[in-house]
């Protein structure tokens, strides 16, 4: 057997370069490169590995938590077919990298993480940056990532490498057990040589199938939904990921049956198709969430019924409601006591429409759908008409960039009160125009993720929308940005704190205690002294971003038209009022429990609300 002899550094680089992803015959390279930031756990090893061999390609970052989120974000547009290993050095570096691990996990994203790890060999115990336990020697800082990990192995011994290498190509090109996949590399096993079998660095294709479901349980499913009455489609992420988009629309057109969006899902069908009530649950428009408190039959496909989708589980109000769930995850298409159709979306609405090709919803039924759509839509034009009273509002600013955009731009976020109010105003014309983390609502990913966004589509506008708040929390990539030549668009909304929580906050009584962005008054001793003077757009510019400050939707508007026609990232600052112009329709609600017992009448009278609320809560057995 001829052997190739090593660092365990090296073979890991070379063994990465040679895996494929392929699906309906078409081949993907499974990385994109490498992602990371060295120091004395990775600097030696992969650092010197990536250094001998440019062919694949390392990207400077400058924080360890982004280039995961970047990692992410690049995986998500193309469809968990490809994306970038990230490497840290050990302590801190390592740790950095545990949020955005979670969250790729969370929302089923596949990254690889190549953390540094403490010596194997121990004899120079402690190392700077060591955690050290006096239970076990065996543990590491590193061992954080196992609970959010869908893969992790420590990799003591450079043999092991042949065997969980693998594996963790299984995992991370497995359509139902993707996620992050962490190999934890002592610092002292990285630049240590072996010989490798040749044939370890062949060419490897990773087949990603497209499982059909049990005949017997797609049976079943096609029954259910012939004796029902007024069913409906949650259309999750799963449904653009398996590239089931226009197996959908084939689906609605011929049964009628109309489709809620999840954040994930969002523009699985055109905003404008009859059969589109628009984003679901907490955060739903009003036809959406009227036909979820009366649908007796709910057919998820590719969603995780998150407590936003099922308003904390009181969307469902239907006596003898029943799920059908389709989903290439056993786990998800058991819950909520539903038929699991487990399998490839795209094929299973393919058999389905096959199946159901005399089914058609009741014509009533069908016709208050599309006046569902066609009023939401209305509602929407009035969000996003300038009433020209002062500041614009958050809606205002949203339908302006809305109008603006090419249908194949996208509009990325993560979190604040942006996601509520975009999640119902966004007008959605193509699969991939609306690209938002919601499984972990991560404040930081908005900037981090619209790099990895343009890395993957670099002919697409990306356009990020980022709250005061997020922003702060993570601005660090627009450096790489800069660096790489990646143009970004990034839309920084000012509302002079954490205005999603203080909305919240403001709702159950507590007048948005702690959520501005206040001096401590000396008097009161409370942050609700006069403004904070940051300067955001300013701190932009420090990064090496054009900055355009926008005043009125006038003003926005024609700088929208010069961030479109630089050639370099550029943040458009502004700022809104902290009214809404547009509120949750329907049973919108989200379970935050209320504290039970208060001496403040706000509190009382926010809890009596919330005992009420939760009334309408099941379990589905």
């Amino acid at each position: 057997m001829k052997t190739r002899r090593l660092t365990v550094a090296q073979a890991l680089i070379t063994f990465l370069q040679k895996q494929y992803t392929e699906r309906d015959g078409k081949e993907h390279p499974l990385f994109a490169g490498c992602f990371g930031i060295f120091g004395h756990g990775n600097i030696a090893g992969i650092g010197q590995a990536l250094y001998q061999d440019p062919g694949f390609k390392y990207y400077q970052c400058r924080n360890e938590q982004a280039m995961v989120h970047t990692a992410a974000a690049y995986a998500k547009m193309k469809n968990r077919l490809s994306t970038f290993a990230c490497t840290s050095s050990i302590g801190p570096g390592a740790t950095n990298m545990v949020t955005a691990a979670a969250g790729a996990t969370i929302n089923r994203i596949p990254v690889l993480l190549l953390p540094g790890d403490i010596f194997a060999r121990r004899n120079v115990d402690p190392v700077l940056q060591q955690l050290e336990a006096p239970h076990s020697q065996d543990i590491s800082v590193n061992d954080c990532f196992k609970p959010v990990s869908r893969y992790w192995d420590r990799i003591n011994r450079a043999e092991q490498l042949i065997t969980t290498l693998p594996t963790a190509m299984r995992v991370l090109t497995s359509p139902a057990d993707t996620g992050t996949v962490t190999l934890a590399l002592p610092q002292d096993v990285q630049p240590e040589a072996f010989d490798f079998p040749e044939e370890f660095f062949e060419k490897r294709i990773w087949h990603v199938p497209r499982s059909r479901p049990d005949r017997t349980t797609l049976a079943k499913a096609v029954e259910m939904i012939r004796n029902a009455k007024r069913p409906m489609i949650i259309a999750g992420g799963g449904t653009i990921y398996s590239e089931a988009t226009d197996a959908l629309q084939k689906f609605v057109d011929q049964t009628g049956i109309p489709a809620g969006e999840t954040f994930a899902g969002k523009g699985a069908l055109p905003y404008n198709d009859p059969h589109n009530l628009g984003g679901t649950g907490a955060t739903g428009t009003e036809g959406a969430n009227y036909i979820s408190e009366r649908a007796d039959v709910v057919i998820g496909i590719g969603t995780r019924y998150s407590d936003f989708t099922t308003a904390s589980k009181s969307a469902f109000q239907h006596e003898h409601v029943q799920f059908i769930n389709i989903n290439v995850a056993e786990f998800d298409a058991y819950k909520h006591a539903g038929l699991p159709v487990t399998g490839d979306a795209k094929v299973i609405l393919e058999e389905l429409t096959e199946a159901l090709n005399d089914y058609r919803v009741d014509p009533e039924y069908e016709e208050r759908v599309k006046a569902f759509n066609k009023s939401w839509d209305e509602k929407v034009e009035y969000a996003y008409t300038p009433d020209g009273n002062g500041l614009p509002s958050q809606s205002e600013v949203v339908g302006a960039l809305n109008n603006f955009v090419d249908p194949t731009d996208v509009l990325l976020n993560a979190s604040g009160s942006l996601p509520g109010d975009i999640h119902k105003l966004w007008r959605t014309r193509d699969p991939k125009g609306f690209h938002h983390e919601y499984g972990y609502s991560c404040m930081g990913y908005e900037i981090a993720g619209a790099l990895g966004a343009k890395m993957a589509c670099p002919d697409r506008e990306i356009y990020s929308m980022i709250g005061d708040g997020g922003y702060l929390m993570m601005s660090s990539e627009i450096v790489t940005s800069v660096q790489e030549g990646y143009k970004i668009i990034i839309v920084i909304i000012n509302n002079k704190g954490f205005g999603s929580i203080g909305g919240l906050s403001k709702s159950i009584g507590q007048e948005g205690f702690g959520t501005e962005y206040k001096y401590r008054n000396e008097r009161s001793g409370q942050l609700d002294g006069d403004d904070l003077p940051v300067d955001l757009a300013a701190n932009a510019a420090s990064l090496g971003a054009e900055v355009i400050s926008a005043t009125d939707i006038k003003s926005f508007s024609e700088a929208l038209k010069v961030a479109k026609s630089n050639e370099k990232t550029t943040v458009i600052y502004i700022e809104t009022v902290p009214e809404r112009k547009i509120a949750g329709y329907g049973w919108a609600w989200w379970d935050v429990p209320v504290s039970e017992v208060s001496e403040i009448e706000g509190v009382k009278r926010a809890y009596e609300t919330y005992k009420e609320n939760k009334k309408k809560q099941r379990h589905f057995l």
